[in-house]
């Protein structure tokens, strides 16, 4: 096939290619990168999340074809895998490859797949990382916005936050759309960095779609703003101050304002990364206010040094708290796994039967946090949770149908 041929199959059928395995395992897959490069390139580096070691950024560059403008890079992967990726492309203008600095200066030259549409926002600036998904990865669809689908209310608040020392902190607050099935008193979800899960991943359209199928009851969302990269890393590591703002004035905000529950087995705090952490400290801060802790690929690890492992430790000395836990980590997440395992012997030590863990076939990523945040919620707050309110039947245009009812 002619390169020019080539070029318009893979722009047809998008990147990267997914291709059987050579070594004819059937669960798994050949997963093929590709770059388009020019008289000018001189080297490619791919980097899907948490599949490359810091310590051999090499194993990741891409071989051209010879002769051609065709650069690639194949691994296999089992079928269920799904991340984020980014090129690093080296046109000139930096260090010789190899030289001091090299290394740290490609990491500058990121780009998105050009060949690939589906793409996710990127941490803080909203910009494009490319997105790959096998055949076996659960589905994301709860995500799109359907048509079909009553919308609930979202609007940013400045929110008094004496606790944080400042006059106000910024928060999205989701409403749900008003409906028959609307409790008398809505259960409460906090979703922790919520300047990325609003404004960039749309959350209110995973919340509408999740409703209106029943899989969770109306609730209300709250999303604290992290400000930025340097308040987050303060207030998210176990900061007392953060879980007060939370318990003692974020949660009475939203009761003054909407009929939000105080029952703390209808209340989710929930988080990613340091907001994984941040959530469980402020789950064993205020027992009485957070009855279920939702953390993806927490950071447990933290702090570095002879206090590694701090809040893991601390539960491990505290009599068993009316907390529900439900964690997920990325089986590349070659950092977090084994502090997250001992977090999980620790919780099955202190009698938290009704812990959940599992760890999924992925990295360090919003493009699995998505998926897990939405599987978490109906795990905790859908008809099938311990805390769900009874159903019972009733009568709407003489059919008989099952709905939940406050409780």
């Amino acid at each position: 096939m002619e390169t020019e041929e080539f070029w318009a199959a893979v722009r047809t059928n998008g990147t990267p290619l997914v291709s059987p395995d050579p070594q004819g395992v059937a669960d798994h897959r050949a997963v093929t990168f590709l770059w388009r490069g020019t008289p000018t390139t001189r080297a490619l580096q791919v980097l899907p999340n948490k599949l490359g070691d810091p310590r051999a950024p090499e194993d990741n560059l891409m071989e051209q074809v010879p002769g051609t403008d065709v650069w690639h890079w194949t691994l296999r992967l089992r079928h269920d895998w799904r991340g984020t990726y980014d090129f690093y492309v080296d046109e000139g203008g930096g260090p010789e490859p190899g030289s001091a600095g090299y290394w740290q200066w490609l990491r500058t030259q990121r780009r998105h797949d050009p060949l690939n549409s589906r793409t996710l926002p990127r941490r803080w600036d909203g910009g494009p990382v490319s997105c790959a998904e096998l055949p076996a990865a659960p589905g994301g669809h709860d995500w799109q916005p359907r048509p079909d689908v009553a919308r609930g209310r979202v609007a940013a608040h400045e929110v008094p936050a004496v606790a944080l020392g400042g006059a106000t902190r910024r928060v999205w607050l989701y409403e749900p759309a008003a409906g028959p099935e609307r409790p008398a008193e809505l259960p409460v979800l906090v979703l922790l960095d919520g300047e990325h899960w609003q404004p960039h991943l749309g959350l209110a359209h995973l919340l509408d779609n999740l409703i209106a199928d029943g899989r969770i009851p109306p609730l209300v969302a709250l999303l604290p703003d992290s400000v930025d990269a340097d308040t987050r890393w303060s207030e998210l590591t176990c900061r007392p101050e953060f879980a007060a703002f939370l318990a003692d004035e974020l949660l009475p905000w939203a009761a003054a304002r909407l009929p939000v529950t105080d029952d703390p087995a209808r209340t989710v705090v929930a988080g990613q990364s340091l907001g994984g952490l941040g959530a469980a400290h402020a789950a064993m801060s205020a027992p009485g206010r957070f009855g279920n802790v939702l953390a993806q690929s927490g950071s447990f690890w933290w702090p570095d040094g002879p206090r590694a492992e701090w809040l893991t430790n601390r539960l491990a000395r505290t009599p068993r708290l009316p907390v529900r836990f439900r964690l997920s980590f990325g089986e590349q997440e070659w950092v977090a796994l084994p502090a997250a395992r001992r977090l999980r012997a620790v919780l099955e030590q202190a009698g938290y039967d009704d812990a959940s863990y599992r760890e999924f076939n992925g990295g360090h990523d919003y493009l699995w946090w998505r998926t897990e945040l939405a599987a978490g919620l109906v795990d905790l707050l859908g008809p099938d949770a311990p805390s769900a309110a009874p159903r019972v039947p009733v009568r709407e245009h003489g059919v008989g149908r099952g709905v939940q009812m406050p409780g």
